[in-house]
């Protein structure tokens, strides 16, 4: 479930960067009275640093905290979204998120299936002034991989047998389901796996917090 765009080399990335600056340039519509700013310095340096984005885990543990200090929007396509979307997450289909009307002060985490359309959102917002913009790291694939059915260790060490129970009891959360790791590569291809019930898990069902190794996304 890894994108393509996960892949790319810094360098790939920063001519995506350029090539999405043109797009933004073209189509983005500044506010009346307003002006669209981009610096593409400060950008090159967000994209090499990642801190345009926020990890699936860390979203995840996020929502479980009960966290309201930021909005997660979902910017597919309206059949997609009633299929399934992230608990909490709201539709802004990315035709209307130039007139979403987000106050530039709010902290806004994107998503679509991959990484494209929500860099081409992030890229959008940006040049409309919003200043606490991210993207779900890999977007919905990402979710998949880490959050919903992530894949253990097998022979894990104490170490890894703890971060095992824990990615199990985040699965179950969110009505998803832990993969393990056979250590071939065929066995350990992603699944076709039916996607979890649209309800908000139940109150009380918390897993224990888990431990960030770094700041991710903000």
């Amino acid at each position: 479930m890894r994108t393509l765009l996960s892949r790319f080399s810094l360098n790939q990335k920063l001519a995506a960067l350029a090539v999405l600056l043109g797009a933004v340039a073209v189509f983005a519509r500044p506010t009346p009275g307003g002006t669209v700013s981009i610096d593409p310095a400060e950008l090159a340096v967000i994209v090499q640093k990642e801190l345009d984005h926020v990890a699936p885990l860390d979203l995840a543990d996020w929502i479980v905290a009960g966290r309201a200090d930021f909005r997660l929007v979902d910017i597919r396509d309206e059949r997609a979204f009633a299929e399934y979307h992230i608990p909490g997450a709201e539709h802004v289909p990315l035709a209307r998120l130039p007139d979403a009307g987000f106050a530039r002060n709010e902290k806004i985490v994107l998503y679509s299936d991959g990484g494209i359309h929500s860099a081409q959102a992030w890229f959008l917002l940006k040049a409309k002034g919003h200043k606490g913009v991210y993207m779900l790291r890999d977007g919905l694939d990402g979710w998949k991989d880490q959050v919903l059915f992530p894949a253990l260790t097998g022979s894990p060490s104490p170490f890894q047998a703890r971060r095992d129970e824990q990615l199990k009891r985040i699965a179950t959360y969110f009505g998803g389901q832990a993969r393990t790791s056979s250590g071939t590569a065929a066995a350990d291809a992603p699944q076709m796996v039916a996607m979890p019930t649209l309800q908000m898990p139940a109150a009380g069902a918390a897993p224990a917090a888990s431990k960030k190794k770094k700041k991710e996304g903000c």
